[in-house]
């Protein structure tokens, strides 16, 4: 039996909304940057909000598992025939991008910036605000790196999260030691604890050395 057409067009909606999904776990990511600080761990709000923001891009790809499993699970050909639900996911992905993404993470990035320099005046640390307003100005960025990252075979979404991995290896991590350097010195400069944070910048530094270390003794 044929599947309806307006079953389709809903799927097609579905499909449709699912980068708009990955923006908004996105910027929920932000948001959990900044309230984790820089204790960020593995199963804390970012690090679920990213791994949801990866299954939204490689959401279609991984219905490629029910086929291999002989399940039918074909992705509807062809756009969306109903005008009204072509418009209403045209406009939701129109608001996420400019609204939600475009406006509101700009705004919120200028708060955190603000909020950097409120707590640097009262003693405070201002890196975990101004992580999550770059985070919050780069979102379109990331997303699209991700997008780049999908190999859009079934295995879409370990591809991505292996990519990933390199990428923050090769590209954060130096980045992220060189900064940890310019705390060590201002900690220096201020009497203040700084040779735990040279040790961190180091360890960055010898991130993928480490990693195949230990794949070589596995």
């Amino acid at each position: 039996m044929a599947v309806p057409q307006l079953l389709n067009d809903i799927i097609q909606v579905l499909f449709g909304l699912a980068s708009a999904g990955a923006l908004v776990a996105l910027m929920l990511a932000g948001l959990s940057l900044r309230l984790e600080g820089t204790a960020v761990v593995l199963g804390g709000g970012f690090s679920r909000w990213m791994l949801w923001a990866v299954i939204f891009v490689a959401l279609q790809p991984l219905l490629g598992w029910f086929s291999s499993f002989g399940i039918g699970a074909a992705t509807p050909a062809g756009g969306i025939a109903s005008s009204w639900l072509n418009t209403f996911q045209s406009s939701v992905s129109s608001f996420v991008s400019s609204f939600v993404v475009g406006r509101l993470g700009t705004v919120l990035a200028a708060y955190f910036v603000l909020r950097a320099i409120l707590d640097s005046a009262k003693g405070g640390h201002p890196l975990p605000s101004i992580l999550a307003a770059m985070f919050l100005l780069g979102v379109q960025t990331t997303h699209a790196l991700i997008q780049g990252f999908s190999t859009g075979t079934q295995f879409a979404l370990a591809d991505i999260l292996d990519n990933l991995w390199t990428y923050m290896a090769g590209t954060i991590m130096p980045i992220a030691a060189g900064l940890a350097i310019v705390g060590a010195i201002i900690n220096f400069a201020t009497h203040r604890p700084a040779m735990r944070l040279i040790a961190v910048s180091l360890a960055m530094l010898c991130v993928s050395g480490i990693w195949r270390l230990v794949l070589s003794m596995v």
